[in-house]
């Protein structure tokens, strides 16, 4: 009898624990299936949203932004989940990058039967050029609407002539065979500035502007931000009048109209700064500029600058409104700088609209050799403004030239009537800056067709314009004095002497930065463009600097990396 209970005993105890480890590996097998879905509906949301070539997602936002949401390089060291029964509840960050990017349309041929126009204002913003070198050194390729190839071109000093006495900058022009296009010609225009002793320059009235929000708490960040500022303190000078602003949840004044010859104080207010907090930057800049007013210098360089990654989040924080509110600032004779950090949440959409509409310029500092170029090496430029509101309008021949294209500065094409109007802003050149514009130019005799001819327009020659047959186009510029409100108007012909068979140093590493910008675009006007060609055109200029020689090592890692992608692809196609 007690042999048979026992026996029983036992069966039940069998049973029930069977029956349990049944229900674990039910349970266990839910989760694991239940993340497979999870990774799969995410791969399918993936594909819904849009992908570029590079597997970065996407996505367009009412204001035409591109958001970028690719995670990070640190999360993507991070093992992938594991699905399986060792670790079932193992889940993704959720931290991605949200960096933003105005979306670019590339500039194509336009006929000059039906716009023999072309209008632009000046550019010498750098911050692209800085984007590319961080992202190509991290090992990756930047976002196509990353690559502003203006930027990248004034980033470089070119062998531009001084200017004339009376003069702001001299003008350069220079026409040869297009190195990605045979049935088209290249033409590059070139100004430099006038450059200022600094020993004589006007005192300066300057208002640093300071985001400490929580999301600056990055190395790259404020750490970089108070070793740029500690930099051009030490330029300071007696009689220059030295504020800092800085913002999170709110704005705080943490100096006010200190003399530049008290640099231990300016340093000490820099090197106590701690991030921490929401970003409210439209509230200091109200602040910003309400100080630099007060303490404005007449004649003198009256500036703010503004170092941030341009994540607002608090107050006015789009785009537009920030357009809008700077646009009223710069009404005060007070000009703009703005120094974007780090990365992973970078808003250079924000930033860029902050200094082209608010007399500024706009720099990425991702270094400490970065700021120092921009704050001591190039100080001059970066604070020093020697013609405002500039603008350029490039009258092309229909006799001798069929189209033409503007490689880059599409955020700064104008309406053909805003070159005349003093109304409408330009750009800022400041001392010592050269600037280079690009043009594709298609010749009366190329095969290539641009546009179609006009129905009722006027094809008979004007025997009164005979006299400029010979010319190829006209250069006209605009620019006001600094302290002035009236444009000053500047005329260049250019006739058909001045096509060269051969490039000169300046031409040639010109069209190699624009070629290259234009591979990291994937533009549809590259032609026959390669790492390569861009490698030969840098490699002929007889002398170089450490910019150029620095250019020539991220143009080989960009090959190495690009062409990494596509044998990754092409194994993937294999499969």
């Amino acid at each position: 009898m007690k042999k048979e209970l026992k026996k029983n005993c036992m069966s039940y105890l069998f049973k029930k624990v069977s029956a349990l480890l049944l229900l674990v590996c039910l349970c266990l097998s839910t989760v694991a299936g239940c993340a497979s879905k999870k990774a799969d509906d995410t791969t399918l949301s993936s594909q819904d949203s849009g992908t570029n070539s590079k597997g970065m997602e996407t996505k367009e936002d009412g204001s035409g932004e591109r958001k970028n949401t690719k995670k990070t390089d640190k999360e993507a060291a991070k093992p992938e989940m594991n699905v399986g029964l060792a670790n079932p509840y193992y889940a993704p960050s959720e931290d991605y990058n949200t960096e933003e990017y105005s979306v670019i349309k590339e500039s194509g041929f336009t006929s000059t039967i039906s716009n023999p126009l072309s209008t632009f204002a000046a550019d010498v913003d750098t911050a692209s050029y800085s984007l590319m070198r961080k992202k190509i050194n991290e090992g990756v390729l930047p976002e196509p609407d990353a690559v502003r190839i203006e930027e990248m071109l004034n980033y470089f000093n070119y062998d531009y002539p001084q200017p004339k006495k009376e003069e702001p900058f001299s003008v350069t022009t220079e026409i040869s065979d297009c190195p990605w296009n045979k049935d088209t010609q290249l033409m590059l225009i070139g100004l430099r500035a006038e450059e200022v002793d600094m020993s004589e320059a006007k005192p300066s009235n300057l208002v640093f502007l300071i985001d400490v929000s929580g999301s600056m708490d990055a190395p790259d960040k404020l750490p970089l931000v108070k070793k740029a500022f500690l930099l051009l303190t030490n330029q300071l000078k007696k009689g220059d009048k030295i504020s800092i602003v800085t913002y999170a949840s709110g704005d705080k004044v943490v100096l006010k109209g200190a003399d530049g010859k008290d640099k231990d104080i300016i340093n000490a207010a820099i090197e106590d700064l701690n991030a921490g907090g929401s970003t409210a930057g439209s509230k200091g800049i109200e602040t910003a500029y309400d100080i630099a007013e007060k303490n404005f210098i007449e004649g003198g360089n009256n500036r703010v600058i503004l170092a941030t990654d341009g994540d607002l989040n608090v107050g006015i924080t789009s785009e537009g409104e920030l357009t809008r509110l700077i646009s009223k600032k710069k009404e005060s004779g007070i000009f703009l700088s703005v120094l974007g950090f780090g990365e992973g949440n970078i808003k250079d959409n924000k930033m860029q609209a902050l200094a082209d509409n608010g007399n500024g310029n706009y720099s990425y500092i991702d270094s400490i050799y970065e700021a120092r170029k921009v704050l001591v090496s190039e100080l001059g430029g970066t604070c020093h403004v020697v013609a405002k509101d500039t603008k350029f309008q490039v009258e092309f021949n229909p006799e001798n030239i069929k189209g033409y294209r503007l490689i880059g500065y599409e955020n700064r094409v104008m309406e053909s009537e805003d070159f005349d109007n003093d109304k409408k802003d330009g750009g800022e050149i400041g001392s010592g800056h050269t600037v280079t514009v690009l043009y594709e130019i298609v010749p009366i005799d190329s095969p290539m067709e641009v546009g179609k001819d006009l129905k009722y327009g006027d094809k008979k020659k004007d025997s009164s314009k005979s006299s400029v047959s010979d010319e190829l186009l006209t250069v006209n510029i605009r620019y006001k004095k600094p302290d002035e409100d009236t444009s000053s108007l500047l005329e260049y012909p250019i006739k058909k002497d001045s096509v060269n068979d051969r490039m000169s140093d300046n031409m040639s590493f010109a069209s190699g930065v624009a070629e290259f910008g234009m591979l990291l675009r994937r533009s549809e006007y590259a032609g026959s463009s390669s790492y390569d060609n861009v490698l030969e055109l840098i490699g002929n200029i007889k002398e170089s600097d450490d910019s150029k020689d620095e250019f020539k090592l991220l143009v080989k890692k960009a090959k190495s990396i690009d062409t990494g992608s596509d044998s990754k692809k092409d194994d993937n196609d294999n499969r």
